[in-house]
């Protein structure tokens, strides 16, 4: 994402969108083209989550779990064009703290507006689809026990008060964790951004929600592990969008991104494989979409600057830290239902830091250069981690903030005769499956 606004013109556009149509008014149709299916792909993620996120809770509640990930576009996707892209992009004002610009309320200054070939509403709804499924990662903590309407309005704030600040800080051009270091903070598609954020923040809402009822002692299966292994593909396959097109380009860099996206997948998935023949003696198919999900946060930040071995390496690292990342919840009594902090938040930030050691010399030559000397491993390393430490240091206490705020205002956590009886009935009126055996339920 960094190449785009480094080579743009984009400071320009904020001012003035009419010199940037004058100065750079050819579409790269090709550029365009892979932008726009990036585009597609990334939101091919969002009902992905959702089938992933559904088939793993119970019966009675798949349509509100759903409903979680699919009600993020409606919301997030008008805050993102309303306000959402001035906050992230606009200016830095405020120290800043925060972006702004008037010309990009609703969108309003970039219709005539191409930067580098690219028509800015592409990148403006290429953006928005990270906006949209970052605060959507957070309900697989809290699934199975929230209001539809306590949920909404948290991730409305939520959104604005972590995600919008954030991404300013590390992704525009003016931001300081961009600008931090020789070559600012790594993290090709959020990482930091988007993963440890949503991680941090699921497991601050976890614990304070607090866990279902009858957990951990009642078993509490999935309904549908056939639809969760049809999530865990499709955001597999939207994952290249997420990944190759965070280049912003379409040649080297975007091929670089894609290989390492790929093999890191596989990597995870097939290590967490062997990690349950080790330990149980059998594969099984909730485990191999569990390592999906681990090779893909885990390459998430690194795609786009480490060679083949380090993805390989990556993904592996990242199945066995996650596996194991997932009993501290049984250990520490927390009811992370759909282990958002034990998978996006451990496995991205150990792509976060670990990417370090695996960046291709390059790259590093190019942070040496811009440093004016040497620039190593453990350099980039301490710039990583200031990134990381901000990142949770704002994502934990504001979200604390706006749990406490929503359950005084509009209630968060449901009562217990909805949560017994199930949220798709209770707030849906609806049954996922039309089953009327109530052992189901249960």
């Amino acid at each position: 994402m960094k190449q785009f606004y480094t080579l743009s013109i984009f400071l320009t556009a904020l001012l003035a969108p009419s010199a940037v149509l004058a100065n750079n008014s050819t579409v790269d149709t090709g550029t365009t083209a892979w932008m726009m299916m990036s585009v597609a792909l990334v939101l091919l993620m969002i009902p992905g989550l959702a089938m992933f996120y559904g088939g793993l809770v119970r019966t009675k509640n798949v349509l509100s779990t759903m409903m979680h990930s699919y009600i993020a576009l409606a919301i997030i996707g008008v805050l993102w064009v309303a306000v959402g892209y001035s906050l992230t992009f606009g200016n830095s004002i405020l120290g800043g703290v925060i972006g702004w610009n008037s010309d990009y309320f609703f969108l309003q200054g970039i219709d005539n507006t191409i930067v580098d070939g690219i028509p800015e509403y592409i990148m403006a709804m290429f953006q928005g689809k990270f906006a949209i499924i970052t605060p959507a990662l957070i309900s697989g903590a809290i699934a199975e026990r929230v209001y539809l309407r306590g949920y909404s309005l948290f991730i409305a704030l939520w959104f604005l008060f972590v995600y919008c600040p954030l991404c300013h800080w590390i992704w525009s051009p003016e931001g300081w964790l961009f600008n931090y270091g020789a070559a600012g903070v790594i993290d090709l598609a959020g990482g930091l951004v988007i993963h440890v954020s949503a991680g941090a923040s699921a497991l601050v809402a976890a614990i304070y929600i607090g866990p279902r009822k009858g957990f951990p002692n009642r078993p509490m299966h999935p309904n549908n592990l056939v639809m969760t292994m049809m999530g865990a593909g499709l955001l597999w396959v939207g994952w290249f969008g997420f990944n190759a097109g965070s280049t912003l380009q379409s040649g080297l860099d975007t091929a670089r991104a894609l290989t390492m996206t790929q093999i890191s997948a596989a990597s995870g998935a097939l290590t967490w494989l062997i990690i349950e023949a080790i330990a149980f003696r059998k594969a099984t198919a909730l485990g191999f979409a569990s390592g999906i999900l681990a090779g893909l946060v885990v390459i998430t930040p690194a795609a786009a600057v480490v060679l083949p071995k380090g993805a390989l390496f990556l993904g592996a690292a990242s199945s066995l830290v996650c596996f194991y990342a997932l009993k501290m919840k049984m250990k520490f009594g927390y009811d992370d239902s759909l282990d958002c902090f034990g998978i996006h938040g451990v496995g991205s930030g150990l792509g976060v830091l670990l990417l370090c050691f695996f960046v291709r010399q390059s790259w590093m030559d190019s942070a040496a250069q811009a440093a004016g000397g040497s620039w190593g491993a453990f350099d980039q390393l301490g710039v990583q981690l200031v990134g990381m430490g901000v990142t949770i240091a704002l994502a934990v206490p504001v979200t604390y903030l706006l749990c406490v705020f929503v359950e005084k205002t509009v209630g968060f956590r449901i009562d217990a005769q909805s949560e017994l009886e199930g949220l798709d009935q209770a707030l849906h009126g609806e049954k996922g499956y039309g089953l009327t055996d109530s052992t189901l339920n249960q």
